[in-house]
């Protein structure tokens, strides 16, 4: 076998690479694990049939004691229990594809694919359509009574589609054959009269009736086919269809007869005005053997019309398919419709519909049917009969840009241009007998006389290494060759009579008295551990077993690993006693990008942070250090005694910290791991300092740029304040005394207009008249009533009441 990828270089890598792309069923995932640990898989046949995704242990001391069930898993959970890769029996999937064959269509030719129960493959099959063909044209003709004037305008046809086809093809070849019917009763008139002329009422000399006959081999001779059409004579039957099925197969079959040639598009004209019979409809003439499907003519003559029925639908189209035909029907339009159903089940078919079967429509029937045929390319896949039901095939066309995609086809492809199919074939089972089996399937692209062979070998029995030794229920563990002692010496016993061999003897472990550790049996010499719903007991004496290790979230290892031994066999990416910590530090990552902000450590994926002020998620976090920056104050003064030069800066390395730097502005700087603080110095200027951590350090960045404020400063700023705040309350007290003279004299005018009505709620009312006249009149006794006036002066404001 050699690379295909070098015979076709110029296709695209991407695609190319797909024809090597094994897809393999099933998944490493718990769907996983409950198809392969079934406790009902005994042998290493029974776990490849579970799916491509399990394997089984052959290990001679895998899980010593486990059952049978527990050498079946999935891969990767083999290896954690202890098989080695070299140990393990797998399904073998493997494509080769076979370059050496040479294509100028289709490629690669042949394909060879090793398959294993549930697996798939899919492989590229590419298909070029060239610029011209040679083509081969055959004129099928039903010349029944029906098509005398449509078999007069074939004579004209020959040279004219000769001349029209030179146009799109390089060589136009043509042949010509006739069909009517079955020569037997119901079809025709078995009268002897009849028989060598049916149109013998019509005093016509017709020929005989005929189910095939083939006229004219394939010709160059264009003068030769119209001499051949022009002495065609009718023939007659007597029911409506006629047998153009029949002579399809004939004509498509009988490759030497009809001369069709191997580099040619091949082109089968059927031209008829009626439909055809279909298989079984040749009982009615008592003919009930199927049709073979092979040649049968003799002098140019179909020999087997009065033997065989006539053939299925599905019969004509493998034969079609098989021999790279291209098939056309010219119908008349009232039987368009039943001819519309057959062509959906021919693939690579075409029907043309004609009102008038005259030469010029034929030419344009031959030449769209050509070019819309050609123009479509489809791939047709089948497998061989015996193995159909255990294998699928799915196909997905790659059309070239300006085509259409239509199921398993390309339509509008040009020429020069290149059809790509991606083909997958999978394998259901094996077959009943377990063996393996070499299966054909033919990927054929219709109309093309080239195809793709596949070849699969499906992988059905274990060949477990180079001893072929399972280790699984078909091959018996008790033995003859097994060794046990007939008599042997067992410490501290004496001799061992035969009689009083036990077949446990190998079964308990030193210091034990219960076989198997009490949690198995003991069956020729060895132990055969229990099986419980907790996990699986192994061991050579049921010692071990996979659930007595730590769990997590409830889940045995955290299920991030198994339980070997007692002890957790984590997965690639987890650590720790339950599997529990994750071998990355991606979640220790802080924002700034540093390990716990380079202030801790990553210990089971959290940071654990080494000063104890610090906290948070990645120890970002620190109360205390943003209160704490008077410890730094010493430092800063010391850098501020010395000017804030970088010269003298040496001088305070035994008070400060380890990396101090000047800034002319540290108050615009902002983040998350900055602090910042006030220094005030001894001559009452402020100085901003910030202080930082990076990768363990502290900085220390000192602001140039002091806030000073002056005494006279002060004193001003003190008696503006005071001026202010006496200024105000002046005016508020002149607005005051504006008010209540308001007040007052819109009291007075009140009185003058007519008196001041006063009511016990006003108390603060001083009367502005002199003096006030009280009439008192007392009515009793009636005859002598009495007054009294009281007069009330006015009292002065300061004077006090005297009674």
């Amino acid at each position: 076998m050699t690379s295909w990828l070098r015979t076709f270089g110029s296709v695209p890598l991407c695609l190319l690479l797909c024809c090597l792309v094994v897809a393999v069923c099933g998944e490493a995932s718990s769907a996983g694990d409950s198809v392969c640990g079934s406790p009902s898989i005994s042998s290493c046949t029974e776990c490849l049939r579970r799916g491509p995704q399990c394997a089984w242990c052959f290990k001679e001391d895998f899980l010593d004691g486990a059952g049978p069930s527990q050498r079946c898993d999935l891969p990767v959970k083999l290896l954690r229990k202890g098989c080695e890769p070299e140990f393990m029996e797998q399904s073998e999937i493997k494509v080769e594809v076979n370059a050496t064959v040479s294509s100028t269509q289709v490629s690669p030719r042949d394909i060879n694919i090793t398959l294993g129960p549930g697996s798939e493959a899919s492989i590229i099959v590419a298909v070029k359509q060239l610029e011209r063909y040679p083509v081969d044209l055959y004129y099928l003709v039903d010349v029944s009574a029906s098509m005398q004037e449509n078999l007069d305008h074939l004579k004209t046809v020959g040279v004219a589609l000769s001349l029209r086809m030179t146009e799109h093809s390089s060589d136009l070849w043509l042949g010509f054959g006739s069909f009517v019917d079955k020569p037997v009763s119901p079809y025709i008139n078995v009268h002897p009269s009849k028989i060598n002329n049916p149109c013998s009422d019509y005093e016509i000399r017709c020929r005989p009736a005929h189910g095939f006959h083939h006229v004219l081999s394939m010709t160059g001779n264009m003068s030769e086919f119209t001499r051949v059409i022009k002495r065609q004579r009718i023939s007659g039957n007597m029911d409506t269809p006629e047998g153009g099925l029949d002579a399809m197969l004939q004509a498509t079959v009988c490759q030497r007869s009809v001369g069709w040639r191997p580099e040619a598009k091949r082109l089968l004209l059927l031209m008829t005005d009626q439909p055809s019979h279909l298989a079984l409809d040749s009982r009615l003439a008592g003919i009930v053997t199927p049709h073979d499907g092979l040649c049968h003519l003799e002098n140019n003559v179909y020999t087997g019309s009065t033997r065989m029925d006539h053939p299925s639908v599905g019969q004509l189209s493998d034969k079609l398919l098989e021999n790279h035909m291209y098939s056309i029907f010219a119908v008349e339009k009232h039987q368009y419709q039943w001819y519309e159903e057959l062509v959906r089940l021919l693939p690579g078919s075409y029907l043309g519909k004609l009102g008038l079967f005259q030469a010029p429509n034929l030419i344009e029937l031959v030449v769209d049917a050509y070019k819309r045929l050609l123009s479509e390319v489809a791939v047709s896949v089948s497998v061989e009969d015996k193995a159909v039901s255990r294998y699928w095939v799915s196909v997905s066309p790659l059309c070239p840009s300006g085509s259409t995609a239509k199921d398993q086809s390309c339509s509008g492809v040009q020429p020069n241009q290149t059809v790509y199919f991606n083909i997958t074939i999978g394998m259901h089972s094996c077959p009943d007998n377990g063996e393996d089996e070499d299966v054909t399937v033919l990927v054929r692209p219709v109309g093309y006389n080239e195809s793709t062979i596949v070849r699969i070998h499906s992988k059905c029995r274990c060949s477990c290494g180079p001893t072929r030794h399972c280790n699984d229920d078909s091959q018996s563990p008790c033995k003859g060759t097994q060794d046990s002692p007939s008599q042997e010496q067992r410490p501290d016993h004496g001799l061992i009579k035969d009689s009083d061999r036990d077949s446990n003897w190998n079964c308990k472990a030193d210091g034990s008295d219960v076989d198997c550790s009490g949690r198995g049996v003991c069956e020729c010499g060895r132990c055969v551990c229990e099986q419980t719903r907790l996990g699986t007991v192994y061991g050579k004496y049921c010692e071990i077993d996979d659930f007595s290790c730590p769990y997590e979230g409830g889940l045995l290892c955290g299920g991030r690993g198994v339980c070997v031994s007692g002890e957790c066999v984590c997965e690639v990416d987890w650590t720790g006693d339950s599997c529990g910590c994750p071998v990355s530090t991606a979640t220790c990552q802080s924002a700034n990008g540093l390990l716990c902000s380079g202030r801790g450590r990553c210990v089971c994926g959290k940071c654990l942070c080494e000063d104890p002020r610090h906290s948070g998620d990645f120890c970002e976090r620190c109360p205390a250090c943003q209160s704490t920056c008077q410890s730094y104050w010493k430092c800063v003064d010391c850098h501020l005694s010395h000017g804030l030069s970088q010269k003298k800066a040496g001088h305070c390395n035994n008070t400060c910290a380890p990396l101090v730097g000047y800034m002319d502005d540290v108050s615009g700087q902002a983040g998350e791991m900055l602090i910042q603080c006030m220094y005030i110095s001894n001559d009452s200027c402020r100085y901003r300092f910030q202080t930082s951590s990076q990768s363990g350090q502290t900085q220390l960045h000192i602001s140039t740029r002091p806030e000073c404020a002056s005494s006279s400063r002060l004193v001003g700023t003190f008696l503006s304040v005071c001026a202010l705040t006496v200024l105000c309350g002046l005016v508020a007290v002149a607005v005051s005394r504006l008010l209540l003279q308001k007040r007052h004299l819109s009291r007075e005018g009140a009185a003058e207009d007519g008196g001041y009505h006063c009511t016990g709620k006003d108390l603060s009312y001083i009367p502005t008249t002199n003096e006030k006249t009280v009439t008192y009149r007392r009515d009793c006794p009636p005859d002598r009533p009495l007054e009294m006036h009281i007069q009330v002066p006015k009292m002065p404001l300061g004077d006090p009441w005297q009674y």
